[in-house]
């Protein structure tokens, strides 16, 4: 029988053909470690059909899920990973409010390590070598003047494919960071091209899979007041 977790979902977002699925596990005690679920893939990303839930509905951001794991399968740089047990369903088991993520947020003292920048980007991503040395690969954080920024970074190279990037300081630091949650990127690539501010939020920022040395950090969700009404993930 598989070992079921209960998650708070604080990620649900765009990985190669799946998503990054990930969560604070919810205890009676408090909040718990986070847990991100992966599959048994090379990049380990978890198919449609591993995260149903019993009626075919997607596990939406803020979501109360209960996810059968086989067991503890941390890597180097992602050290929460849990692989997914895809013989069961996870199980809605309520919904989490705004409210309720003051209790679940970090305020870590930088994101991991800064720094490193890509060209479009600031402190954006880590070497990989130091990246193995890391404790964690997920945090959530309170932001209270995050802009939206939406373009073209590859339009000198013939590229014209819009991205979205979010932009947010932390403990005096700037960061842009590409933004892979599925329900932001749709609403603002719908949109021209610009900056928007969001707000107070709490975003979600994970360390990604290694590309070229570099692991690259994500906004893999970007949660405002009113998220816990949305019908969508």
């Amino acid at each position: 029988m598989p070992v079921v977790k209960r998650l708070v979902c604080l990620a649900n977002s765009r990985k190669l053909s799946g998503r990054c699925v990930a969560g604070k596990e919810q205890a009676e005690e408090g909040p718990g470690p986070w847990v991100r679920p992966v599959s048994e893939r090379p990049m380990e990303e978890v198919s449609e059909h591993e995260r149903q839930y019993e009626d075919g509905s997607d596990p939406r951001v803020l979501d109360i899920m209960d996810v059968p794991l086989k067991g503890h399968h941390p890597k180097a740089y992602q050290s929460e990973n849990w692989l997914l047990d895809p013989d069961y369903y996870w199980k809605r088991a309520g919904r989490a409010t705004w409210d309720d993520l003051d209790a679940l947020a970090d305020d870590p003292a930088a994101l991991w390590v800064n720094g490193f920048s890509t060209g479009s980007g600031s402190n954006d991503r880590v070497r990989l070598s130091d990246a193995a040395l890391l404790g964690s690969s997920l945090y959530l954080l309170y932001s209270d003047q995050l802009k939206v920024r939406v373009f073209a970074p590859g339009t000198s190279f013939g590229n014209p494919k819009r991205r979205v990037q979010a932009e947010f300081s932390h403990r005096g630091i700037t960061y842009r960071l590409w933004v892979t949650d599925p329900l932001v990127e749709r609403k603002y690539l719908a949109g021209s091209n610009g900056e928007y501010p969001i707000g107070e939020c709490f975003v979600t920022v994970s360390l990604g899979e290694p590309h070229e040395g570099y692991c690259y950090k994500l906004v893999a969700a970007l949660i405002t007041p009113d998220r816990e009404l949305d019908r969508s993930s």
